[in-house]
């Protein structure tokens, strides 16, 4: 995934109030923030994966298991790591917070202001070059 050096990306819900929060806090962090709205932009298992790389997590990680839908459909079943990208392809409202990536790290926000570790070690490292 190129990314522009300040461009922030981020993998949110629209209809969420906790997502619509961790996008404005995105803004925080740079004016270059490329939003995608599961409900508009679809995602592909390749980028799923690739977002899973970065995050160091599993696609069953990051749904939603107190969900209903989540209850129904997918609780008490064991998939292969593929199904699961499947499982995300098709049920992105699943997905229990936003993702945000930013100067190739990403990070899952459980709360609005997880974003905020995309930017750790900067401030230091700005510091330690006298910028």
């Amino acid at each position: 995934m190129r990314l522009h050096p300040d461009e922030l990306l981020i993998y949110y819900d629209n209809k969420s109030s906790l997502h619509k929060k961790t996008r404005a806090l995105a803004y925080s962090i740079t004016n270059h923030v490329h939003e995608v709205d599961f409900d508009h932009y679809k995602l592909t298992k390749l980028m799923w994966g690739e977002i899973l790389i970065l995050l160091g997590l599993q696609a069953k990680q990051l749904l939603n298991k107190s969900d209903p839908k989540y209850q129904t459909l997918i609780a008490r079943h064991d998939f292969e790591e593929d199904a699961w990208l499947e499982i995300l392809v098709k049920n992105p409202d699943l997905i229990k917070a936003p993702v945000a990536i930013f100067n190739g790290k990403a990070v899952l926000c459980e709360n609005p202001k997880d974003i905020y570790k995309l930017t750790e070690g900067q401030e230091k490292e700005a510091t330690r070059l006298n910028i």
